[in-house]
C-alpha cells in the first residue's frame, strides 16, 4: 500500500513523489554534513580500519590506471610483496573509494565518501519508512537512521568504509523481505516477482559491500522469514523469500565463489586471532588486553544505548499504536520489528556463545556488536513512530525529540574525542605508495606459507641469488624491467652462470611463471616468507609473471551472469503475481 495520509495536525510537506524525494535528500544530506563538520578543523577521523581502506583504495585506483577494471591482486600490499586482498575484500567499497580518489584529492576521500553513504542511508530509511508511515514520519525515520550510533561509532572511531556501506543497504534489504513476506501491506504495487528480484539485489548489495554485514544480515532475515513462515503456517513464505536470497546470493558470485574456494590457499584464520574472537567481545566484556578492553566498553556502551531506547520507544508505539494522532504501525510490521531489535540484542550477549560457534561462518562477524547494525532499522522506526504523535502528547514529543538528539550528540562528541584525528595519513600512505614503497599487509589475506611480518619493507624488484643455496657466492647480472605492473611482470635478465632470480612477489596459485615462453615453477623456500624465486640458466632469460584467471573465478563470472539473466526473466514476466 502507499504511504499512510496526513493527519490534519501534520507539518505540511511536499506531497508530490518528486519533492518528497527531494526533501529527504536534503534532510540525508544535511545530517551526514553534521556527521562529518569535525572533520573540518580536526582533519580524517583516523579509526581502526582507516589506513586499510585508505590504502585499499589508492591501490584499486592504480590499478585503473593500468586498465585493470576488477583487481583481484593488491600490488602494493605488504611493502610491495602484495596480497590477493581483492579476492577476498567485497569489491563496493574500495571501488567507491577508488573512483572518488579519481575526481578529488585523496585527502578529501574519507570525507566525501561518509558524505554518500550516509546520505544514501537516509534515502534508504526513507524509502522504507514512507511505505508504512506518513511522509513526516519516513524523513524523521531517514534521519535517524543515517545519524543512528552505530554509524558514529563507524565514522568516528571504526572506520570501517565497507560496513558502513552495507549498512545503507540494510533498510532497502529489510523493505524487500517484508514486501515479499507481505509483512505490515507495504508493497508499493510490484508484483511478485519483481518484489523477489529487489530483494536479490538488495540482498546481493550487501554482501558486496562487507562480508560481515553480509553473514549478518543473512541470519537476521532468515529470522524473520522463518518465523514468519511458522506464522503463517505455510511454505509459501520460505519459498518466495528463499529464491530472493538464492537469487542474491547468484548475482554477488564473481565475488562469493572466487572468495570461499580461496580460503585455502591463504592465511584466513588469521581472521580470529586473539582479541577478534565473538567470545572475547560479547558486550562488557573484558580480556587481558587494555586497549581492547577501553573500546569494547565504548562499543557496549553503544549497544546498550540502542537496546534501551529502541526497548522504550517499541513500547510506547504499541500502548499508542491505535490512538488516532498516532502514525499506526501494523501488528504484523511491529511484531516483525520487534523480533529483529530482539534477534539482534540476543547475538550481542554471551548467552548466545553456543549459536557463535556452531552456525556456519557466523563467527568471522567477529564482533557480535556488529548487530548494532540491524538494530539500527527498528531503533529508527520505533522512535519515529513514537515522537511523531500529536495531541495530546505535543509537549512529551518535543521533549522526547530534544532529549533524542541530546543524547546523539553526547555519544558523539565522546566518540569525537575519544578517537584518533590526522591530517597526515593520508599524504604518508600515499607517497610511501608513488615511492614503490607499498604498505602493511593484513595477516588473513597473507598466501599460505608466508609470514609476511618477516618481508623486508624496502626490496627491490627484481635480485639475483646464488644458484644454489649451498653457493655462497652471487653471480653477476644484468636485470632490466621493462614491465611492472599488478598483474603482469615482465624481466629480462642476462648473465654467464646459472642463478636464482628472486621476485618482490608473494607465491599465489594464480600466478603464471614462464621463462622464455616454457611454464615453470617457482623454487620452494626453506624460510618463512613465500617469495617467488625462478632458477635461470646462464644466458638471457625473459621472465614473465601473469596473474591468471582461475577456473572458480570463471564459475563465478558466470553464474552472475546467469543470475542476471533469469532477474531480467523474473522482473519482465508480467504473468509473476
Amino acid at each position: 500500500m502507499t504511504a499512510a495520509p496526513e493527519t490534519a495536525n501534520s507539518p505540511k510537506l511536499p506531497t508530490s513523489y518528486g519533492s518528497a524525494w527531494l526533501v529527504a535528500t536534503a534532510l540525508s544530506l544535511a545530517t551526514s554534513l553534521a556527521i562529518i563538520s569535525p572533520f573540518l578543523w580536526l582533519g580524517n577521523a583516523s579509526g581502526h580500519d582507516f589506513s586499510f581502506h585508505a590504502a585499499s583504495w589508492m591501490d584499486a585506483a592504480a590499478q585503473w590506471r593500468e586498465g585493470i577494471l576488477l583487481p583481484r591482486w593488491t600490488d602494493g600490499a605488504n611493502h610491495g610483496f602484495g596480497e590477493p586482498r581483492f579476492i577476498f575484500y567485497p569489491p563496493l567499497s574500495w571501488m567507491l573509494g577508488a573512483a572518488l580518489g579519481l575526481v578529488l584529492p585523496w585527502i578529501f576521500v574519507p570525507a566525501a565518501f561518509i558524505i554518500l553513504v550516509q546520505t544514501l542511508a537516509g534515502l534508504s530509511a526513507f524509502a522504507l519508512g514512507r511505505r508504512f508511515f506518513p511522509q513526516s514520519v519516513a524523513l524523521l525515520c531517514a534521519v535517524l537512521f543515517a545519524a543512528n550510533p552505530y554509524a558514529l561509532l563507524i565514522v568516528y572511531m571504526r572506520s570501517d568504509f565497507a560496513e558502513q556501506l552495507a549498512m545503507a543497504f540494510f533498510p532497502l534489504l529489510f523493505l524487500s523481505v517484508f514486501e515479499v513476506l507481505g509483512i505490515g501491506q507495504v508493497s508499493d504495487g510490484r508484483s511478485r516477482g519483481r518484489s523477489i528480484v529487489f530483494l536479490a539485489a538488495a540482498f546481493a548489495a550487501v554482501w558486496l559491500s562487507n562480508a560481515p554485514a553480509g553473514v549478518v544480515a543473512s541470519y537476521s532475515v532468515a529470522i524473520l522469514i522463518a518465523s514468519t513462515a511458522i506464522a503463517a503456517r505455510s511454505w509459501q513464505p520460505l519459498l518466495h523469500a528463499g529464491l530472493g536470497l538464492a537469487l542474491g546470493f547468484g548475482l554477488a558470485g564473481f565475488y562469493l565463489v572466487p572468495a570461499t574456494h580461496e580460503q585455502s590457499w591463504v592465511s584466513i584464520a588469521q581472521a580470529l586471532a586473539s582479541g577478534l574472537v565473538p567470545s572475547q567481545n560479547f558486550l562488557y566484556t573484558v580480556i587481558a588486553d587494555p586497549d581492547h578492553n577501553i573500546f569494547n566498553r565504548i562499543a557496549s556502551t553503544t549497544a546498550l544505548l540502542m537496546i534501551v531506547s529502541t526497548a522504550i520507544f517499541a513500547a510506547a508505539s504499541r500502548r499508542r499504536r491505535g490512538a488516532p494522532d498516532t502514525p499506526p504501525l501494523m501488528k504484523s510490521l511491529w511484531t516483525s520489528l520487534l523480533l529483529v531489535s530482539l534477534t539482534a540484542t540476543f547475538f550481542m550477549i554471551r548467552i548466545s556463545n553456543l549459536f557463535w560457534v556452531y552456525l556456519p561462518k557466523l563467527r568471522f562477524v567477529q564482533f557480535p556488536w556488529r548487530f548494532m547494525s540491524i538494530l539500527a532499522i527498528p531503533f529508527a522506526c520505533f522512535v519515529a513512530a513514537t515522537i511523531t504523535a500529536k495531541r495530546p502528547s505535543r509537549r512529551w514529543t518535543s521533549f522526547t525529540i530534544v532529549a533524542l538528539i541530546a543524547v546523539l550528540a553526547t555519544a558523539a562528541t565522546l566518540m569525537v574525542r575519544r578517537t584518533w584525528w590526522d591530517t597526515e595519513d593520508i599524504p604518508e600512505l600515499l607517497e610511501a605508495i608513488q615511492n614503490d614503497e607499498g604498505f602493511e599487509g593484513v595477516d588473513e589475506y597473507d598466501p599460505a606459507g608466508d609470514d609476511h611480518s618477516e618481508l623486508p619493507e624496502k626490496s627491490a624488484r627484481a635480485m639475483p641469488l646464488p644458484a644454489s643455496d649451498d653457493s655462497t657466492q652471487t653471480p653477476a647480472a644484468q636485470i632490466d624491467i621493462p614491465q611492472w605492473l599488478a598483474e603482469r611482470k615482465e624481466i629480462n635478465v642476462s648473465s654467464h652462470q646459472p642463478l636464482r632470480l628472486s621476485l618482490r612477489l608473494l607465491d599465489y596459485p594464480a600466478w603464471r611463471i614462464e621463462v622464455n615462453g616454457i611454464v615453470v615453477n617457482p623454487e620452494e623456500q626453506d624460510v618463512h616468507t613465500n617469495q617467488i624465486v625462478v632458477a635461470l640458466e646462464a644466458g638471457t632469460s625473459h621472465i614473465v609473471v601473469s596473474f591468471q584467471r582461475t577456473p572458480d573465478r570463471k564459475i563465478g563470472g558466470v553464474l552472475t551472469v546467469i543470475s542476471v539473466l533469469i532477474a531480467i526473466l523474473i522482473y519482465f514476466n508480467r504473468r509473476t503475481s
